[in-house]
């Protein structure tokens, strides 16, 4: 955008809110304000006054020299200018390529003619409009990175703030930058949360002052100002509502991100909508990204070590990160396998040959294989994995190695795995990316992934799965007849060759090639899948984690074999039941990006297919 089209759009804005503001003086206060007239655009009631401000909003698009996109609350998005008013969908219009230049809008307007709809009903005097201006991109969809300008006044008082890219942020006239408040204690917090949200009910109780006043963009703006510390929207803000507050924001030198401290890049759309968390400064927004994500980062001081035993490349990348942790002061404990297998390696009158060999056939590892320092006591590091005391685990190898490592170590341990299998749904990072991964770890910046996990009981047997649990019977070929309840009641009786009961954990692995749907993490549910069912009917069920499942065997004669993860085999007969539930202690992983679960669905299933996924245990 040149400094002519800074001005238009500018000069458009100000006749915008200068026009709503003595439009809608008459009826702050007023019941007629309030009458419901229609649905808006995006699906919710509207209000006359609403209708009011967006016809002073569309009659100044329209009647302006050039043709521009709007996107608002109550008519959805428009193509204004030069007289005319169309309908059309931007993220279609967007592509177009047989627009002449005549014809191309100048501006994308996003705007919210009134925010506080219900406190200028009734004059409480928190209500603004606000107007955020994008370039129009060539041909691709537009974001929240496309804004350039931004305008918000308080329609109560007057107090004006307007922000452009990359030139500051301006209250009345004057630069405004956002508090240095960076302890919760002093804390001054805005905005919504949401029912049954525990980790915003800590920011909240910790917090000095909680203000809600029904306006988002007038709270984000305080926090550009220095009037709040912090606010956040768990309910999900539209794009419309924070795409001028985020520039005001970030321009003032505050930082505003999604629940996991991601960028907002998202499509200007009136469908769009996101969870908002802002703050003053880094400090205090990473405190709430911790807090929301349960997430209270901790310094990583110990550290244990498993990994693969049956490959030099393993046992020698181990020896390599081993040497990394104490180097950076970090205590080590490493698996006796491991560390047993180490010394031999270490020992072994070959090593510079097995170095070379492996360095040839692995070229990603051979930076790392240069100048490994073997002068390290590591008999004096083992330890029994059961007996692992250290604030993380580092698991060298695919996930059947982290499945096998986890289930021995102490539940609360956080595992973070290094992929030297052949896909790795569970593990984190690659093995080029390792020592990038573990500096930003030892720094602190990672977060805790929390995972759910089976208890399976079973003739007053306990015992736990992460993934999945298999039940099938001994014999090749043969067919099992189950019945399955949900919380005491029967949803199914099957017969198939087995069945699956899985975590979303598991989804990716053996559930997903038995065709169950691949699940989020953090959904909340177990699956059931029928293996080779023999009705076309039966088909894989979602429950919720807080029911109960139970599985019986009802074809006498008939015995089975339950699995869990692919380690632990244990046998039922006809008429037991095996019954499900899940753990109170979940599984916790280090991870060093919050886009890690669908980037790996996509970069995974692209690889190999899904049978190369984590059902392969052995690795």
């Amino acid at each position: 955008m040149d400094a002519q089209d800074r001005k238009m759009a500018t000069d458009l804005a100000y006749e915008i809110i200068k026009e709503v503001s003595r439009a809608i003086r008459p009826y702050i206060g007023t019941p007629e304000a309030g009458e419901k007239v229609k649905i808006g655009a995006d699906g919710t009631p509207t209000s006359l006054i609403d209708v009011v401000s967006e016809e002073i909003v569309v009659h100044t698009l329209k009647e302006a020299p050039v043709y521009s996109y709007i996107i608002s609350e109550e008519i959805g998005e428009l193509r204004l200018g030069k007289g005319t008013k169309r309908a059309i969908t931007l993220t279609q219009e967007l592509r177009r390529d047989d627009l002449s230049e005549e014809e191309k809008p100048r501006f994308i307007f996003l705007v919210d003619p009134i925010d506080g709809t219900s406190n200028a009903i009734k004059e409480i005097p928190a209500f603004a409009i606000s107007i955020a201006v994008a370039s129009v991109p060539d041909g691709r969809v537009a974001t929240l990175n496309d804004v350039e300008l931004a305008f918000i006044s308080n329609l109560a008082n007057g107090n004006f703030f307007e922000a452009e890219k990359g030139k500051g942020c301006w209250l009345n006239n004057k630069e405004v930058h956002p508090s240095d408040v960076v302890s919760f204690s002093n804390l001054t917090l805005g905005g919504f949360t949401k029912s049954g949200t525990s980790q915003a009910s800590k920011l909240v109780d910790n917090a000095r002052r909680m203000r809600v006043m029904g306006s988002v963009v007038l709270e984000l703006s305080y926090v550009a100002s220095g009037r709040y510390d912090a606010f956040l929207d768990l309910r999900g803000s539209r794009i419309i509502d924070i795409a001028a507050a985020k520039l005001i924001l970030e321009e003032a030198g505050g930082i505003i991100t999604d629940k996991y401290g991601e960028k907002l890049k998202n499509t200007l759309s009136i469908y769009e909508k996101t969870i908002v968390v802002a703050a003053n400064t880094k400090i205090l927004h990473k405190q709430m990204i911790d807090i929301l994500n349960d997430n209270e980062t901790d310094v990583i001081g110990k550290i244990g070590i498993v990994g693969r035993i049956d490959q030099d490349r393993s046992i020698l990348f181990s020896a390599e990160i081993i040497d990394y942790l104490l180097t950076n002061g970090r205590e080590v404990q490493i698996e006796e396998r491991l560390a047993k297998k180490i010394i031999e390696l270490k020992e072994n009158p070959k090593l510079d040959e097995i170095i070379k060999k492996t360095k040839e056939t692995y070229p990603e590892m051979s930076d790392y294989l240069e100048n490994i320092d073997f002068n390290i006591d590591y008999e004096k590091l083992s330890r029994n994995t059961f007996d692992f005391d250290c604030d993380m685990a580092i698991i060298l190898g695919g996930d059947g190695t982290l499945l096998r490592a986890e289930a021995k170590m102490k539940p609360e341990i956080p595992v973070f795995g290094i992929n030297m299998g052949t896909v790795g749904f569970l593990t984190d990072t690659e093995i080029q990316d390792t020592f990038t991964a573990l500096d930003e770890i030892l720094r602190g910046e990672y977060y805790k992934e929390k995972r759910s996990r089976l208890v399976v009981s079973h003739e007053n047997n306990y015992y736990s799965a992460i993934n999945e649990v298999v039940i099938m019977t001994n014999k090749p070929a043969k067919m099992l007849h189950f019945q399955i309840k949900v919380d005491g009641e029967i949803i199914d009786e099957v017969r198939a060759d087995g069945l699956i009961v899985s975590t979303p954990s598991g989804s990716t692995a053996y559930a997903m090639s038995a065709g169950g749907p691949i699940m989020d993490p953090k959904v909340g549910g177990f699956i059931i899948i029928p293996i080779c069912p023999y009705k076309l009917g039966a088909r894989p069920f979602v429950v919720s984690d807080n029911s109960e499942i139970t599985v019986k065997l009802l074809k006498k004669g008939k015995s089975a074999v339950f699995v869990m993860d692919g380690q632990r085999n244990e046998e039922a007969d006809y008429e037991e039941e095996i019954k499900f539930k899940k753990s109170d202690k979940d599984v916790y992983f280090i991870r060093t990006s919050t886009k890690y679960f669908y980037k790996k669905v996509k970069d995974k299933l692209a690889e190999g297919g899904v049978n190369d996924s984590n059902r392969c245990v052995n690795e």
